[in-house]
């Protein structure tokens, strides 16, 4: 018998199908294999098989470092065999061994598409295997490269936009169909291959809605020698008229993400910020100006592997959501899956999931709605965030870096000059008064539910009734979860009241302002008008739902009062991140059932890409970033120059007047306790008990040298106001500043300048920096002082004509070389550039725009400090980066600095390398640093990332003779938001230290091995056990699936603790849900307690002032209950480090105890800093609270916060006159809660205070208790109010109690 001809086929997933349906009408002497992109990443060597055994190659090459692990294969079989190559590059045809016009024939054929053709590539391969024995099939047929489509059309598809539209009228006329427009532009090969169930679907749903539909079909690129035009230009023809108007009123985009296309920059007006990947697209859709949404479905998963994934989509978020993200899309909402049979691997026949398709189809209305709606019918309902754990009272309106009540106010003052018809306060703290005085908040330590309906905070009484046919609605699943977690509505449970429910109704709390609400948002996980260890549900439970009245809250706001739009103020909320899927949620995840269709936008800080992302992915939101306030150097207070002076004086005079250097110890000692530095000290003592006094003064120099160089936050921002005057040149400093080692820096520059080296300043001091010429961070603060007056000069310098602003640029640095000249100008420039983003920062205007239902232009994220001058202009819908690409190679580069520099320190303080380091890897540290820590923790495994064209393809293991040392292990605490979007990166990571822990070293070389099999040994398993071993590799871990917090911080917010041994309880139960390649989220608590109980070192890092170890609790709970946790399971203490790259080309390991004092003195305690948080009133003593209250949960969690930061936090903000009256003034909870906190830590033993001030600070509290108390009291009801329950958790290593302090 004749053996059958093999043709192996290797494509994009896209013309799989084609070619799969194909083989059905082929010849039985034929046999063909299939292959896509997928499976050449998941499992080349099978391609390669089939390459090997063929008659005839087809290859449609792909640009992404995966083919090329095909190139030589292709090369060799070329020599005996017909092979095509052909690819979007030119250069890739040159691996066929075929003429140049049959790769071209064989293109056409796949290009063109259809099953015809595709069939007729196949009986074309084969007759290139079999010669002139076989007949060529037809020439390939062309069909079309885009046109317009519907299921009801009497032909396949119109290729003209005339033609569609004439028929549709009629159509549309027939249905009745009288509303709005919608787009929808999806992917050629669903058209060609007949796969249009999907859009059939969409078209279906949207035209019961009486909605109007224009489907379009394209390829996303184009291909000018095909006459393929690419999605872009098919668009604009598509969907915007002759006159420049655009067709339709909401686009829904299924075709992929498509990036700039050479050739097109001139064809639609740049604008400013035009530096999107994605330009084309984006100028566009600004044409169009509609809302642009992007729905995705799975091309892996079916729909009911979807269902039951914690993940949702997982790997494919990358190219199916952040890709995408780049184009100002939105709503990325999951829409099907795929068909087994029919379907091979990564390629998407779709199933369209009806209940998806409905939901968002009436979500799309809903937008048509308001951007359809007279602005003053518009009604919207705002939401403001709320922090309970840190004082329900004082936290209204909390946002990272925002002056919400005055940006809301603003906003308002915006709305009813644009026509809105809504009231208008005073002014924010006008606002902030009303709220406040009428409790319209949700009730708390100091707050009971008929305190709120007396004063008038009620906007609505839900009945229970109403409520339950809203809930009747949602999946089954949805209302057991709730009434499991709070009882039935309006029950409650365990003996704990319901939620915010009087006299049979759930209350709805805000105030009324016309046709807009202000609302707080709120309680997530506990209810009643106490905050302990009972009544914190979410505590015992991590995924708990929101109880009853969160959920009426949001459905009364689109149903009761109406609201067009939900708005979310500010840096962040609880909504984005309730229970359910990373990303594709479904109807049974919690935000999903929550937010129901309003549209919801959301003003979000820009340099916080890490959580703004999840706002987009999982509560649908339509981003409008923000600015954050410009920063100043902190520099030094009095007390602690008088030190400095001090130091300063003994230097001098050490070597030549014994007896002055003397009396100048002991002013030195004194005004190091005046300082509150102490601690400094009797630190030192301890690691060298033979200190003298040179050494302390080397430290005190270093800790001075930390404060003076630490740049705080000028107040708060406030949505629209750009800086003026001094804040602008301070602003626009903050960007110039970055150092990139690149002559032209500004720093460098002034350097230059002055004859100093940039790169010694920056650099760790040495025991006696002092002596060897000025204190480096003096020069550093000068540096700061003079790099901010030339912004301001440079700023005055580009709104002159050229030839002025030359004039002006010489005399501005006369010490220049003249080879920097050019640089200078070249500064200028950029200033210049700066300048118009900044002035382009319409945030305010952009929001409105956003009201109207309009398109968002997309702009990038980041930190402004690390010189990112595309965050400006802000105002634009925020997206994050390409996560292929990390860590890029410069980021590695400094993670090794910081793996050396955590392993010197290590060894000089214990003699010893450390064998586990445990870290907190924050998902900051890819989008803010490119991924430092990633690439620390791999150089710490003696692994190296492996980079083809900038893209991470893969990682090498780094040979022992080259690493010199031991390959150190990790545990590693990886954030949940990290964990949603770049889930990637942590099977990446987990890939290497699988890899490691294979190796054939010895335990004293491989920590991890070592570690490995010490662990089998204690489970009592065998090497040999795969599933046991694969255990032992666990190193990664997280909170369970769709849960983002880490447990311990809210611990310690509802005083559910005693010992360390209850926050190592809380952590393991929180924390144990391990995470890798073929785990994700199982439940592994044995590893984790194995793997922290060999912690030496916990670790993480600083990247900027614009954000620190103080600015979320979320830090502390989780690398400080990582410590508590380590330290408990070990029995001894363990190191805590913290690493510093704020100057990246000097990297910086420190002791926790320095950074907790860097940033509690040069920041909170800071006059600089609280002056300007003062500006902002009531929002800026809330804020003060938060840093001081986080403090204190560093201190309970590590123990690493010295006395006299406490004392002096007493000092600043109970005792001190002029602060006292501000707080009492703005925000007397915000005091009550630094006091209440205060106390607290003195009664665990936390702080050992001064007794004068242990004694004011009681009598001031009683002050503050009993005014509050009378407020709340009239009213009647419970309520906790200064006092203080532990009750600890059970399952901890002590038995249930319950104590008062």
């Amino acid at each position: 018998m004749k053996s059958p001809i093999v043709l192996t086929c290797i494509v994009w997933s896209s013309h799989v199908t084609a070619l799969r349906e194909a083989t059905k009408s082929l010849e039985d002497d034929v046999v063909v294999h299939v292959f896509c992109s997928r499976d050449l990443e998941k499992r080349p060597e099978d391609c390669l098989r089939a390459v090997e055994q063929a008659g005839a190659v087809f290859v449609f090459r792909g640009a992404d470092a995966a083919w090329e692990v095909l190139d030589a294969p292709l090369r060799r079989a070329g020599e005996r065999l017909p092979v095509i190559c052909v690819a979007s590059d030119p250069a890739a045809w040159t691996l066929s061994s075929v003429t140049p016009q049959e790769a071209e024939r064989a293109y056409r054929y796949l290009s063109y598409g259809g099953t015809d053709n595709a069939g007729a590539l196949l009986r074309f391969m084969k007759a290139l295997a079999c010669g002139d024995g076989v007949a060529a099939p037809p020439e390939p047929q062309p069909m079309l490269w885009e046109g317009l489509w519907h299921p009801d059309a009497p032909v396949p598809a119109f290729g003209e936009v005339s033609a569609y539209l004439a028929w549709y009228a009629e159509h549309a006329a027939r249905k009745g169909l009288r509303g709005a427009c919608v787009g929808l532009l999806f992917g050629r090969h669903y058209w060609v291959n007949a796969m249009t169930q999907a859009e059939e679907a969409l078209v279906r749903a949207l035209e019961s809605r009486g909605l109007r539909v224009l489907p379009a079909f394209a390829n996303a690129l184009r291909d000018a020698a095909l006459g393929n035009r690419g999605g872009t230009r098919w668009t604009e023809e598509v969907f915007v008229d002759k006159q420049g108007r655009s067709r339709v009123d909401a686009l829904i985009k299924l075709l992929p993400y498509f990036s700039r296309e050479k050739g097109m920059e001139g064809e639609s007006p740049a604008f400013v910020g035009d530096d999107s990947p994605a330009g084309d697209n984006v100028r566009l859709f600004r044409r169009l100006d509609a809302p642009v949404f992007q729905p995705v479905f799975s091309s892996s998963k079916t729909v009911e592997a979807w269902r039951t994934d914690p993940q949702g989509l997982g790997s494919e978020v990358a190219w199916a959501v952040a890709l995408p993200e780049f184009e100002g899309v939105i709503e990325p909402f999951f829409l099907g899956g795929t068909v087994p049979e029919k379907s091979l691997d990564d390629t998407a026949y779709r199933v369209p999931l009806p209940e998806r398709v409905q939901r968002l189809t009436a979500r799309v209305e809903r937008w048509l709605r308001l951007r359809a709606k007279p602005v003053a019918e518009r009604r919207v309902a705002f939401i403001l965030h709320n922090d309970p754990c840190s004082s329900a009272e004082g936290t209204v309106g909390g946002a990272a870096g925002l002056d919400t009540p005055a940006s809301l106010h603003a906003l308002l003052r915006d709305m009813r000059a644009a026509g809105y018809a809504v009231d208008l306060p005073e002014s924010g703290e006008a606002l902030m008064r009303m709220i406040l005085d009428r409790k319209a908040i949700s009730e708390f330590r100091w707050t009971t539910a008929r305190e709120i309906e007396g004063k008038g905070g009620v906007l609505a009484r839900v009945p229970l009734g109403q409520y339950r046919e809203w809930a009747a609605a949602w999946p089954e699943e949805v209302r057991r979860r709730v009434d499991e977690a709070w009882g039935p509505p309006g029950e409650g449970k365990d003996g704990l009241p319901p939620a915010m429910t009087l006299d049979g109704h759930l209350l709805v709390t805000g105030v009324a302002l016309g046709n807009a609400v202000v609302c707080v948002q709120p309680k997530r996980g506990c209810a009643g008008s106490r905050c302990d260890g009972q009544v914190c549900r979410i505590l015992h439970d991590p995924d708990i739902p929101p109880p009853h009245q969160y959920l009426a809250t949001y459905r009364w706001l689109q149903d009761g009062f109406g609201a067009d739009a939900v708005v979310h103020v500010g840096t962040h909320g609880t909504l984005e991140f309730l229970p359910g899927k990373a990303a594709g949620l479904s109807a049974a995840c919690l935000p999903d059932a929550a937010l129901h269709e309003a549209p919801h936008l959301y003003i979000y800080n820009a340099d916080n890409p890490a959580e703004a992302v999840i706002a987009k992915r999982r509560a649908y939101a339509a981003l409008v970033n923000h600015m954050r306030p410009p920063q100043v150097t902190g520099g030094l207070d009095e007390k602690q120059e008088a030190l400095d002076s001090h130091l300063g004086q003994w230097t001098e005079v050490r070597g030549r007047d014994p007896a002055r250097a003397h009396q100048l110890e002991h002013l030195a000692r004194k005004a190091m306790k005046a300082a509150g530095l102490a601690e400094v000290e009797r630190e030192l003592l301890q690691k060298n008990p033979r200190a003298d006094f040179a050494a302390l003064a080397a430290r005190l120099h270093e800790t001075l040298g930390l404060l003076r160089t630490t740049r705080v936050d000028d107040g708060l921002h406030v949505l629209g106001e750009l800086p003026a005057g001094k804040a602008r040149a301070d602003f626009i400093y903050a960007l110039l500043r970055h150092d990139t080692g690149a002559p032209s820096d500004l720093r460098r520059l002034l350097c230059a300048a002055k004859g100093l080296d940039m790169d010694a300043l920056p650099a760790a001091p040495t025991e006696r920096e002092a002596d060897s010429g000025p204190d480096h961070s003096v020069l550093l603060q000068s540096l700061d002082e003079q790099g901010a007056a030339l912004a301001a000069a440079l700023l005055e310098a580009a709104a002159l004509p050229d030839a002025e602003a030359e004039r002006r640029l010489a005399g501005l640095m006369p010490g220049l070389p003249a080879s920097l000249h050019g640089a200078l100008r070249g500064l200028l420039t950029r200033v210049r550039d700066l300048a118009a983003r900044l002035d382009a920062s319409a945030e305010r205007s952009s929001f409105l725009h956003a009201l109207a239902g309009r398109y968002v232009t997309p702009g990038p994220s980041g930190l402004l400090a690390r010189g990112r001058d595309d965050i400006l202009p802000t105002g634009r819908n925020s997206y994050t980066l390409d996560p292929r690409r990390l860590p890029t190679e410069a980021a590695w580069r400094v993670g090794c600095n910081l793996a050396g520099g955590i392993l010197d320190k290590h060894l000089k303080e214990e003699g010893r390398y450390p064998e586990n380091v445990a870290m907190f890897w924050m998902c900051n540290d890819l989008m803010w640093s490119d991924g430092e820590g990633l690439g620390q923790l791999l150089a710490l495994l003696g692994v190296r990332p492996v980079w083809r064209g900038g893209v991470v393809c893969g990682h090498e293991i780094i040979p022992p003779t080259e690493l010199g040392r031991p390959r150190i292990d990790v545990t590693v605490r990886v954030s949940g938001l990290l964990r949603d979007s770049f889930p990637e990166a942590v099977r990446f990571l987990d890939s290497a230290v699988q890899a490691v822990a294979v190796l054939s070293e010895t335990d004293e070389e491989n920590f991890v091995r070592k570690h490995c099999r010490e662990r089998l040994k204690l489970w009592q398993q065998p090497e040999e056990d795969q599933s046991a071993w694969r255990k032992a590799t666990l190193r990664v871990f997280s909170s369970r699936p769709g849960v983002y917090q880490g447990g311990v911080d809210l611990a310690v917010h509802a005083s559910a603790w005693r010992t360390e041994a209850d926050l190592a309880g809380v952590f393991l139960r929180w924390n144990g849900y391990a995470y890798g390649n073929g785990v994700w989220g199982d439940e592994e608590i044995p590893a984790l307690t194995a793997s922290l109980s060999n912690v030496d070192i916990t670790y993480n890092k600083v990247v900027s002032d614009e954000h620190d170890l103080l600015n979320c609790c979320a830090v502390y709970g989780i690398h400080g209950g990582m410590t508590a946790a380590a330290a408990h399971l070990s029995g001894r203490p363990v190191r805590v480090y913290y690493g510093d790259t704020r100057e990246p080309r000097h990297v910086r390991v420190r002791d926790m105890a320095d950074e907790i004092r860097r940033v509690a003195r040069g920041k909170l305690l800071n006059p600089r800093w609280i002056a300007g948080m003062k500006r902002h009133g009531y929002k800026g003593a809330g804020d003060m609270a938060k840093r001081a209250v986080r403090v204190y949960g560093w201190d309970a969690t590590t123990g690493m916060v010295d006395d006299g930061i406490f004392d002096d936090m007493a000092r600043t903000f109970v005792l001190d006159a002029e602060n006292r009256a501000f707080f009492e003034e703005h925000n007397p909870w915000a005091l009550e809660e630094i006091a209440r906190r205060l106390l607290e830590a003195q009664a665990r033993g936390v702080w050992r205070a001064d007794p004068e001030v242990l004694d004011a600070l009681r009598q001031n509290y009683l002050d503050m208790e009993g005014w509050l108390e009378e407020r709340t009291e009239a009213f009647g009801g419970s309520f906790q109010g200064g006092g203080i329950d532990v009750i600890v958790a059970p399952n901890t290593d002590i038995q249930d109690s319950e104590d008062k302090i």
